[in-house]
């Protein structure tokens, strides 16, 4: 018995598919590359505008200068203070590889700080056109919040002009020594 082989005319024709998929698949791998090193680069953004915020508003809170007249008002929110913090939020900022565009105290009825940044190194070279000089924006606000109520002395002749609930833990006043602003408020990012 004699077995005759007959030549494929078909060799060599998936070829050009299996390029054509490959390419595609890379091509789709780099943009999803490309989608990742923006969203990297605008998380970096937020955090830089995070910091600098809390930074802000910590220097507001920590600068203020307490006397026992505003104590009461403050923690109640009556008194806003209008105190700037912005010169710490170009430190961390930078530090976390932003500038500040923009920095200001809130007048929302708030106590705190808003800061706009840009991000110091662009996106950076990708499969898709027009990314290599585009630069990440981030916003970011950070508010002071009383972490006490104030109850004033019933007598105005008592020894202690009134005590501080912080936290169910009541504290009477003792004017020669106040506590740090640090114990009275804190500092955290805003919802908005």
């Amino acid at each position: 018995m004699t077995v005759t082989r007959h030549a494929s005319r078909e060799s060599g024709q998936a070829s050009p598919l299996y390029v054509f998929v490959v390419a595609s698949l890379l091509f789709l791998a780099l943009a999803f590359f490309a989608v990742g090193q923006a969203g990297a680069t605008r998380n970096g953004a937020q955090s830089a505008a995070d910091a600098a915020a809390l930074a802000a508003a910590r220097e507001q809170r920590d600068s203020f200068a307490l006397t026992i007249d505003e104590l009461g008002d403050l923690l109640n929110g009556d008194l806003i203070p209008t105190l700037d913090g912005c010169g710490a939020s170009h430190y961390y900022a930078g530090q976390n590889g932003a500038e500040v565009d923009d920095c200001a105290s809130l007048n929302d009825g708030r106590w705190g700080s808003t800061v706009w940044v840009t991000s110091l190194k662009p996106v950076g070279d990708t499969v898709l056109p027009g990314t290599e000089g585009q630069h990440a924006k981030a916003t970011a606000t950070a508010i002071v919040i009383p972490r006490c109520s104030f109850e004033p002395a019933d007598d105005d002749s008592a020894a202690s002009p009134g005590s501080l609930d912080c936290e169910g833990d009541v504290v009477d006043l003792d004017l020669t020594d106040l506590p740090d602003m640090s114990d009275l408020f804190e500092v955290r990012l805003a919802e908005d």
